[in-house]
């Protein structure tokens, strides 16, 4: 198993860049919420860069709904196929802006 690395980075205008990497499933999508709780509490814009999510099972699904719902979210990408999947089938890609790079979301 990769263990997840999350690495926050803050930018202009208010906005946070959280890069997300690795496998995260129930006992890892902790390290995501901690994160946010703890660097991104009071970000205008948080964006949570997804391209190097290896793994991710609903429950870190549930962390990026939660996150949705206290604050503007944008994931950035490529978004990986599993992760692609997973929202799909689950109704939840509609939930999410997407863009092509986190660069691209903040400047």
């Amino acid at each position: 198993m990769e263990l997840p690395k999350v690495t926050v980075k803050p930018v202009a205008n208010g906005a946070v860049v959280i890069v997300c990497a690795g496998e995260f499933d129930l006992d890892t999508s902790g390290v995501l919420t901690a994160a946010c709780d703890r660097d991104a509490a009071d970000a205008e814009l948080l964006v949570l860069d997804v391209a190097r999510v290896a793994f991710a099972d609903s429950s870190f699904l549930n962390v990026l709904i939660r996150l949705r719902t206290t604050r503007p979210l944008v994931l950035a990408g490529p978004v990986p196929s599993q992760l692609q999947r997973l929202l799909e089938m689950t109704g939840a890609l509609a939930l999410f802006e997407i863009r092509g790079d986190a660069g691209g979301v903040v400047t």
